[in-house]
C-alpha cells in the first residue's frame, strides 16, 4: 500500500524529450512503459508517472513511506537534471 505520494510539474519546452530519455535510460534495468507523451518507471521503491506537454513536464511519484520517497525523488531528478544539463529546471515537489 502506498503512503507517500508527491507531484512536481516541471516547465521545459523539451518535456517530451527528457520523458524519453528518462524512460530509455533506465528500461535497460527496470520495467518502464512509454510513449512520446506519458510514461511509468517501477522502481524498487516506488513508482514514477510522467506526462509531457508542451509546456512542462509533470512528474507523479508513489512510495511505500516518506524515507523511500526522498530516495525516488533524488534518483529521478539527479538523472533528469543530467539530460537536461543546458536549461537550469526548477522542481517544486507537492507532496501529498
Amino acid at each position: 500500500m502506498t503512503s507517500a505520494t508527491s507531484k512536481a510539474a516541471i516547465a521545459t519546452g523539451q518535456s517530451s524529450r527528457y520523458l524519453q530519455q528518462l524512460c530509455k535510460h533506465f528500461a535497460h534495468k527496470l520495467a518502464v512503459r512509454f510513449d512520446e507523451h506519458e510514461g511509468e518507471i517501477a522502481f524498487s521503491i516506488g513508482d514514477c508517472r510522467l506526462k509531457a506537454d508542451g509546456t512542462a513536464l509533470h512528474l507523479d511519484l508513489s512510495a511505500p513511506n516518506a524515507e523511500d520517497m526522498a530516495q525516488l525523488k533524488d534518483v529521478v531528478i539527479r538523472h533528469l537534471v543530467r539530460f537536461a544539463f543546458r536549461e537550469e529546471l526548477e522542481v517544486d515537489w507537492q507532496d501529498a
